[in-house]
């Protein structure tokens, strides 16, 4: 089938995933800067799923402004994936190569920090690939954006004016986004993930990027 645009996921399909325990590290200087203790593993959860509601009554509880909370977790975890970064713990996947090979406009739709996602796009000299790049602040609005909700997919494909759009990731989530928005998926499976326990069914299934010129032909 055609396709006029191709977006993508960015942690686990363009770069490395970053550590959960350093996410977590991070969520915990937050606490610090506050004076609180912890924080509790479901609060972590809380705050990678996405939930403001549960984030703003885990704040209310220990008397904190939840958005200065979200602000300064936002801070920490975007300069320890900096880090990761800087200390080689986290990379480029090799096949990203492939994507200099596609001829229709691309774009980055990730529930990464914005932040994040430009300065990883800059850092491994990715970012002229990509003509639209969505994030997901810490904030209510930007929380509420992430998969598998459609808004950011729905607003790149909106920005490359596509009407035949393929969303490329690597999670379940990825493809419940995709088929929100009405629109095919890739779920990448790498290494010996090969996603035989999804509860979903992308478009194609592949093992490597390198494969998707194939099904752009």
């Amino acid at each position: 089938m055609y396709y006029d645009a191709v977006l993508f996921d960015f942690d686990g399909v363009v770069v490395e995933t970053p550590s959960s325990q350093r996410l977590y590290d991070a969520l915990g200087r937050t606490y610090e800067k506050f004076g609180r203790t912890g924080p509790a593993t479901e609060t972590f959860q809380e705050l990678m799923r996405g939930d403001f509601e549960s984030i703003a009554k885990r704040c209310r509880s220990l008397g904190i402004q939840t958005d200065t909370f979200c602000a300064q977790a936002a801070r920490e975890m975007v300069r320890v994936q900096r880090e990761e970064v800087e200390r080689g713990l986290r990379s480029v996947y090799d096949d990203v190569t492939t994507m200099r090979s596609l001829e229709a406009p691309l774009g980055i739709v990730s529930d990464n920090h914005p932040t994040v996602v430009s300065t990883l796009l800059d850092r491994f000299g990715l970012r002229s690939l990509f003509e639209t790049v969505y994030g997901c602040p810490l904030t209510a609005d930007g929380l509420a954006r992430r998969k598998p909700n459609p808004t950011n997919i729905e607003a790149a494909i909106d920005d490359l004016e596509a009407e035949t759009a393929l969303y490329v990731g690597d999670r379940a989530v990825d493809v419940r986004a995709a088929d929100n928005a009405g629109i095919d998926s890739v779920l990448v499976s790498r290494a010996d993930d090969d996603g035989a326990d999804l509860d979903v069914t992308p478009t194609y299934q592949l093992s490597s990027l390198s494969q998707l010129p194939a099904v752009l032909r």
